[in-house]
């Protein structure tokens, strides 16, 4: 029997949601209004969408995943009952909770639950007594490749199982943001502004340059690396195979802040990645290649996370995004022609000519990205199309109110 790995997909928005579907995940993960870790982050969903959005991931063959993941106070837990009764009424397939108080109710309604990595699961023992309420986990970020495989081999020897029956299902981060605090459990900006990462609302000040002074004598010390509490990026690609043979099963991309580009890029490289670890064909050649479309979208540099054995964080040199390329907003599609396969845009900024790499949004949509071939400028062939302009060119199917970007490379 064929090995089965999950590819979970963050969904911020609904752009991003098809993206995700689009990509090949297996599952998606998401918000609604509050109690959520990205609450401030992300345009999360509401609990009107519930049905909409489970229907969608149910005919597309994707799992959704609802996070309730925050610490919750006693004023919280009427909120958190009503989130987690609209999700099994609407057919979600899970929550993703940390705190008891979720994790009980869910299991006392009967709805999937599985164990957020703002539990900190470092050993089989706490895995072992969250099995009787989850039938999933994600381990805590700090962990070995050999730490996670021990688990793994203690869950296969003593047949740990979940509500369910089945094998408690190991879940790990494999690619994206990385906190400086241990399994994301920060109190710097609660510190700072009042504003708590644990209560989904992090104003990222770990993310800003900082100076150090001796109080003393008020001397300024000098730092080499600027961005002392930022970490690069977690990515795996480069060394999945070896993260796969842990025998984890679930593999989970951050990214609820990032936009629909960066969720289809990241989806698509992990999807071929494990597929071709399943087939063996996972080789160098192919790594190269993943990482280089990897390196186009959202990152703050690369590194193996903890996983590899490393004790300290790799630190960010820089702020923002070391992608190399990035999006330049032009315009919206105005109508689209579905028998002629034509798209009429209305340019709003810049300019665009045959030859451009762009990408088309939409919540229906998701990602459509492509090179420019022909452009039409009031019905007739044009070398450039400029603001102000409304312009055709073929394309797949959009919609109207889509949002048009063309994709450039960053100058560095």
């Amino acid at each position: 029997m064929k090995r089965k790995i999950e590819l979970m997909a963050p969904a911020g928005s609904r752009d991003s949601l098809m993206a995700a579907i689009q990509g090949g995940a297996d599952s998606v993960y998401f918000g609604v209004e509050q109690l959520n870790m990205r609450a401030r982050a992300t345009m999360n969903f509401t609990l009107e969408d519930l049905e909409e959005v489970a229907e969608l991931c149910r005919s597309n063959g994707v799992r959704s995943y609802i996070t309730v993941n925050t610490i919750l106070y006693d004023h919280d837990i009427s909120i958190m009952k009503r989130i987690v009764d609209r999700a099994k009424e609407a057919g979600i397939d899970a929550i993703i909770a940390s705190d008891q108080g979720a994790i009980g109710y869910a299991r006392s309604v009967g709805l999937e639950c599985h164990i957020s990595t703002q539990v900190n699961i470092s050993n089989v023992e706490t895995l072992r007594f969250y099995s009787h309420f989850a039938d999933v986990a994600v381990l805590a970020r700090e962990l070995s490749l050999r730490q996670m495989e021990d688990i793994v081999k203690v869950i296969e020897r003593e047949q740990i199982k979940g509500p369910s029956g089945e094998l408690m299902q190991v879940e790990v981060f494999a690619h994206g943001a990385l906190c400086m605090a241990v399994s994301g459990k920060c109190y710097l900006s609660l510190h700072s502004h009042n504003s708590s990462a644990n209560r989904g609302a992090c104003i990222q000040n770990c993310r800003r340059t900082y100076t150090v002074i001796d109080k003393e004598e008020g001397v300024e010390m000098e730092i080499d690396n600027e961005f002392i509490m930022s970490p690069k990026d977690l990515c795996t690609v480069d060394f999945l195979d070896q993260l796969l043979n842990t025998g984890v099963s679930v593999l989970k991309i951050e990214g609820r802040g990032r936009e629909p580009g960066y969720v289809k890029t990241v989806i698509e490289c992990y999807r071929e990645a494990i597929d071709a670890y399943l087939d063996g064909t996972y080789n160098e050649e192919k790594v190269a290649g993943w990482m280089a479309r990897l390196e186009k979208v959202y990152n703050r540099g690369f590194w193996g996370g903890y996983y590899l054995g490393q004790k300290l964080g790799e630190w960010t040199d820089g702020p923002g995004s070391k992608a190399t390329t990035k999006k330049i907003y032009l315009g919206k599609v105005n109508h689209y022609y579905p028998k002629a396969g034509v798209g009429e845009f209305k340019m709003e900024t810049h300019a665009i000519k045959p030859g451009d790499n762009i990408m088309i949004t939409g919540p229906t949509t998701g990602v459509v990205e492509m090179e420019v071939d022909e452009l039409w400028v009031n019905e007739k062939p044009a070398d450039q199309a400029t603001k102000g302009d409304l312009f055709s060119m073929k394309i797949d199917r959009v919609r109207e109110s889509d949002k048009l970007y063309k994709i450039v490379d960053v100058e560095r």
